[in-house]
Order: structure tokens, then sequence, then C-alpha cells
């Protein structure tokens, strides 16, 4: 996709955004927009950046840090923050707990704790979400919501770490329903959330304030039930790239 284009997507979802929240009765600050660029080349993450995104979603590991090098290199003002949005597999935490400032799929106690032991003292803590399985569906990663509450408590006993909120993918919604409906699973997660916060001690309470829920087709509803973060891809970079560019060339710096 030209970069124009993804330029011009990436402030149009921004307004989309905005103007949901008025229509929530929210603030537009109190919704966070993370461009999800997995597998688009640098080249489109370049291009979302310098319309003004600087929050970036990856899932693939050990790819992805040749593309944080590549914008880190090109950019020595480089604000973007990145979040790891994808399963996570044991044998490939450490590139994240090194890389990443975000985790969106914590879903056991292991991959925490690895995440925990292999950040490097240099770096600030990585902020974690706990990605829970609503649906419970079999293809989709995350914990059940009983598992949630003591498994959130755990985590935020790692002192490497910040428990940072909750992370769902539901099933798809149909736009058909009535809206009590289509909100149902968004609203399901915002009390756990509540839940969790009422339980968790005072110092790891004041930093639990994330609702990582809400993609392309349903972030209107997740930000009308709560969400504070939404993951939205294809909206602004177009169909997955699965061949990608992690090189920029001087006029591509914007």
């Amino acid at each position: 996709m030209p970069t124009q284009k993804i330029a011009q997507n990436y402030l149009r979802v921004a307004q989309n955004v905005a103007a949901a929240c008025v229509a929530a009765q929210r603030s537009s600050e109190s919704v966070l927009l993370l461009a999800v660029s997995k597998t688009h080349p640098m080249t489109s993450v370049l291009a979302a950046y310098n319309a003004g995104a600087r929050h970036f979603g990856e899932n693939y590991a050990q790819e992805d840090t040749a593309k944080i090098e590549a914008l880190d290199e090109h950019l020595p003002e480089n604000q973007a923050v990145w979040h790891f949005i994808g399963p996570l597999q044991s044998n490939k935490s450490r590139a994240v707990a090194e890389y990443f400032d975000w985790v969106h799929s914590v879903d056991r106690l292991k991959i925490a704790q690895r995440l925990n032991e292999q950040r490097p003292v240099s770096r600030a803590p990585l902020n974690i979400c706990l990605q829970v399985n609503m649906d419970d569906e079999a293809s989709k990663s995350g914990c059940s919501p009983e598992e949630a509450p003591a498994l959130a408590l755990a985590i935020a006993a790692l002192p490497n770490l910040h428990l940072r909120g909750l992370m769902a993918i539901p099933k798809a919604i149909d736009h058909a329903a009535p809206h009590a409906e289509q909100c149902a699973p968004f609203v399901a997660l915002s009390q756990l959330f509540s839940q969790i916060q009422s339980q968790l001690p005072t110092a790891q309470a004041a930093h639990f304030d994330t609702l990582s829920m809400g993609m392309s087709d349903d972030y209107q509803q997740a930000i009308s039930s709560g969400s504070t973060m939404v993951r939205i891809g294809t909206a602004i970079f177009g169909a997955r790239a699965y061949a990608a560019q992690t090189s920029i060339t001087p006029d591509q710096q914007g």
C-alpha cells in the first residue's frame, strides 16, 4: 500500500476512535490507538510513524527485532513504543524481554517468570497484559476467566514486570445483533478487570489501568464497553504482508 495512503488511513482511524470516545461520553485521550504493523514492511511503519503513530503491535519476536533496530537507526529521536501481541513461546521470550515495551499475550506463569528473568536491568519493567480467552475457543490463546485472578496476583509480584491489565480477542461480533449483545464479551472482560483490580495490592493496582480490547471490526463496541487500548491493523495498513521489509532508504525517513 502506498505510504501516503497509510498515513491517511491512520489519521482517519484516529479520528474515528476519537468519535467513538465522544459517543461513549469519554475523553478522546482515554483510548490509545495501537497500530498493528505485524508482517508489514518497515516503510509502512515509518509512514504511520510520520502520521503520528507511536505505538506499534508486532507478533514475530525474532523477525521484529530487526524492524525495531531499523527504526532506531534511522530515527535518532525515535519515540516508538513496541507491543508484542502474538502467542509467545518460551524459546522466543528473550528477544521479547530485551526489545519490547509491552507484552499483551501472557497467559501462564512460566512465560511471565521467563520474561521477568530475561528483562535487562537497564530497561524499565516490562508492561504486561494478561490474555484471557473469554469464549473458551480452542483456536485462541489465553487463560480462562476463572484462572485470571490468581495468575494476575502471581504476575504482579514479579519485580521486573508491571502488570498493566487484560487483553482479549472475542469471537467476531454479529453487527445485526442488538448493541448490548455485541458489547457483551467486552463488558464481561471489563467486569473481570474491575474484580482483579480490587484484589491487587495498592501498589500494583495503581498501574493496573489497561483494557486491551477492540480491533478493526469491533473497536467502537469495545470503546463503549471501557476499552483503553484498541489494536488496529487492517484499517491502517491494509491486508497482511508476509514478506516484511526491514530496511529504510534515506528518502523514506520522512
